[in-house]
């Protein structure tokens, strides 16, 4: 009996050996330097989208203060108004008409408008009640100069005209009221980007502190491919792309939010014109639209808090790298 080689009779079973080599490397799943999504970013989300939402709000009420103090400014100084007090043997028509004509004299002056008694009513209404005789009450009138805007008149002389004819009567410009209304416009949209500066650097501690506890969690990995020749610019780049996609995921949602309540705010105004609270409100601020400008502007900063996100991880990963080999710094 003849002795046969051991593997003469190796049973076919079908498998490739080049295939079996291959089929590891096929199934093997690249691991990124940076972890996917856990706790620890979905929380870094969450974070980026408060601190835009508190962003594109705090944006908003700025643009809406300046451009509502816009509006006064501008309907402000469109008009001046003549007061006539009244007094002993004081015939307040025939004031009202001599202030009326004289102011109307002066170049600057496009018309002029004297309250009617019905009026004066109207507007005492509401703190004196209905009903009122204004005769029975020592009670101001009214004449409304409407102002060109371009080329006003000398208010100092028009004082100067009506004071002499009619003593009890008073010229208001309203500068006054104009200059601390833009003072206040001014002084409220400093805080307001005050506060969206802090909010920024808020939100670049976080992305700072994530990124350190991101590399805390993969500090063995990161040191393996810095020592073998990886370049900085090449682990950085990762840490980017990461962070920014984390920025633009929490920006996005927290400008999206703050649109909804922009647009919410002025769908209430609009439905609640004919209220007192709503006319209010809408004498204090407009119709809570923030306009084109308002919308733009939250653009901008989703994209700014995107790019922030990224530079910051960018920076923070080459600053860690730096420390690892001060001696050999890669180029970035």
């Amino acid at each position: 009996m003849t002795d046969e080689p051991a593997d003469s009779h190796t049973p076919d079973d079908g498998f490739d050996d080049a295939a079996m080599e291959q089929a590891p490397r096929a199934r093997r799943k690249v691991t990124p330097i940076v972890p996917p999504q856990n706790v620890a970013g979905r929380a870094l989300v969450l974070v980026i989208a408060i601190m835009t939402f508190l962003s594109c709000l705090t944006l908003g009420a700025v643009t809406l203060v300046r451009d509502t103090a816009s509006v006064w400014e501008n309907q402000i100084s469109r008009e001046a108004t003549i007061q006539v007090k009244p007094a002993d043997g004081l015939d307040m028509e025939a004031a009202l008409a001599t202030a009326s004509r004289i102011a109307s004299e002066f170049a600057g002056v496009r018309g002029t408008k004297i309250v009617d008694r019905e009026a004066t009513t109207r507007l005492l209404e509401p703190w004196l009640g209905a009903g009122l005789n204004i005769d029975e009450l020592p009670v101001p009138r009214l004449v409304i100069v409407t102002i060109d805007e371009n080329s006003p008149p000398d208010f100092e002389a028009m004082r100067a005209a009506i004071t002499p004819k009619v003593p009890t009567a008073s010229l208001d410009d309203h500068r006054t009221w104009v200059d601390r209304l833009v003072a206040m416009a001014h002084t409220t949209v400093t805080i307001g980007m005050g506060v969206l500066v802090l909010i920024l650097a808020a939100t670049v501690l976080s992305v700072i502190f994530a990124t350190r506890g991101a590399m805390a969690g993969n500090g063995h990995i990161i040191e393996v491919l810095h020592y073998v020749g990886a370049e900085a610019r090449f682990i950085a780049r990762e840490f980017r792309r990461h962070f920014l996609l984390t920025g633009m995921k929490g920006a996005a949602a927290g400008g999206l939010a703050a649109v909804i309540v922009f647009i919410a705010f002025s769908w209430w105004s609009s439905r609640n014109l004919a209220t007192p609270q709503a006319d209010q409100a809408t004498a204090l601020f407009g119709n809570f639209a923030i306009g084109a400008s308002g919308y733009l502007g939250v653009a901008i900063i989703v994209l700014v808090i995107g790019a922030l996100t990224a530079a910051t991880s960018h920076f923070t990963v080459v600053a860690y790298l730096d420390d690892l080999d001060p001696h050999q710094p890669d180029g970035i």
